[in-house]
């Protein structure tokens, strides 16, 4: 089972830290989850293409985190997919992708006409609006939704997958969550999202109050080492960083006061698996210590 950290960033334009996504990788199941921006070329970049995805999971309906999900479905096709696509995300989401969808039908329409592809199977939808629990199945792999704490949005998840003897958890978007770290409970990676205060500065059209009620919804820099030690993780990987720019060193002593296990400062296209525990980004390789 492996992790490829597709897209690090936030609602922030950084051209090196993209849209929130993740690719997960086990059994030959290709799982994405979510499709901010960017998330088609980087998915071309982690060697498996959008056209190769089995399942799409949205955590949520923030935009930032399905903002590309247009461009996944006609990227998909230009590359050949022949099968509907798999959607999977809360109550709401079959509105979103039938609205996006009716959105762009007619210049769909017009690209189908003339370019004559041999399927369109690409272009038909199937949605599944999921809840609390098992949300995905199979011989080689299961996907369990876990309620995050992402108030006032009334639905977001995380999620754990588990197959071979291994189990991934990803937090999405949540402030502190009990039933998040009891279901990521000895899992060999965590990938958690990161709200690193001190570095939110008060600016022209970002007040301290605006600054407050974003952190009160995502979990800081100062808590994220207690979750993963609370959780008795073997890994822990930091990414969808508020802000994208920041003093990684200042972040590591940070999540050191309470997280002395394997940390990861994610960066886009950070590569885990957790079978060899072989951590590779650019051209260099890091062999975790095994137990």
């Amino acid at each position: 089972m492996e992790f490829v950290l597709l897209g690090t960033g936030c609602p922030q334009c950084d051209p090196d830290r993209l849209g929130p996504a993740t690719l997960v990788r086990h059994g030959g199941r290709a799982v994405l989850v979510d499709c901010g921006s960017g998330v088609t070329q980087r998915l071309v970049q982690a060697g498996t293409p959008g056209a190769a995805i089995d399942a799409l999971l949205l955590t949520h309906l923030h935009t930032d985190h399905l903002v590309d999900f247009y461009q996944l479905v006609v990227s998909s096709w230009h590359q050949g997919r022949a099968r509907p696509q798999q959607v999977l995300g809360p109550p709401g989401t079959r509105r979103f992708v039938e609205g996006t969808m009716a959105l762009w039908a007619e210049e769909r329409a017009q690209r189908i006409a003339h370019e004559k592809r041999p399927s369109i199977a690409a272009f038909e939808m199937d949605v599944t609006e999921i809840g609390p629990g098992v949300v995905w199945e199979d011989e080689a792999l299961r996907i369990t939704a876990v309620p995050a704490n992402h108030h006032p949005v009334k639905h977001a998840f995380g999620f754990v997958f588990e197959g071979g003897g291994r189990k991934l958890a990803l937090s999405g978007d949540t402030a502190y969550c009990p039933a998040l770290i009891e279901a990521a409970r000895g899992a060999d990676a965590l990938v958690h999202e990161c709200f690193i205060h001190r570095e939110m500065k008060p600016a022209p059209g970002r007040s301290p109050e605006g600054i407050r009620n974003v952190a009160s919804y995502h979990t800081l820099s100062g808590e994220v080492g207690r979750v993963a030690a609370e959780a008795r993780v073997k890994l822990l990987a930091l990414n969808h960083f508020v802000p994208t720019k920041f003093d990684r060193a200042a972040l590591v002593a940070e999540v050191r006061e309470t997280w002395r296990g394997p940390l990861v400062i994610g960066e886009d296209l950070t590569r885990y698996d957790c079978d060899s525990r072989m951590l590779q980004h650019g051209g260099a390789t890091l062999g975790i210590a095994l137990d």
